[in-house]
């Protein structure tokens, strides 16, 4: 009847070129997620493996975050584990989605990797903010393949 959500939804894509090989920078995001999200995202205070190791197709995963000064937690899951050319996480416990590909770039020791996040619902009560949760999302995108360009690369 009355719902408290919306239609709204906001999204962000950034890439870069880290200067090391395809498989060094899966393996950093990939492989080692729950050993590096932390640095390249250190809005993540806690992150943990809910399934059985190792991070797979259909793993849950827990985090907790502090945002701004607000501090959320949310259960997400391993849509897609392709190995040197994709990573996907979708939110179970809220409605988002986060999306890394990997390219070989110029040369072999070159990677392309694009993140993309999605906030696939915006609440009722986001909508008057609605412009700057988009350039926050935006803005976060950009810093996130900013953090792993530095990170991979020292």
């Amino acid at each position: 009847m009355f719902g408290f959500t919306s239609d709204h939804s906001a999204s962000g894509t950034a890439s870069t070129i880290i200067n090391k090989p395809v498989d060094d920078v899966f393996n950093f995001i990939g492989v080692d997620f729950f050993k590096n999200y932390p640095r390249w995202s250190p809005e993540v205070i806690e992150c943990e493996l809910l399934s059985d190791p190792p991070l797979r197709l259909n793993s849950l995963a827990r985090q907790v975050r502090i945002d701004q000064g607000q501090r959320s937690e949310s259960t997400f899951k391993v849509t897609c584990y392709d190995p040197l050319t994709k990573l996907t996480f979708e939110g179970v416990s809220n409605p988002y989605r986060c999306f890394y590909d990997f390219k070989p770039g110029r040369t072999p020791e070159q990677t392309e990797v694009t993140f993309t996040f999605e906030l696939l619902r915006l609440e009722l009560f986001m909508l008057p903010f609605e412009k700057l949760i988009r350039i926050a999302v935006r803005e976060g995108a950009i810093r996130t393949v900013r953090n792993l360009k530095t990170l991979i690369e020292s």
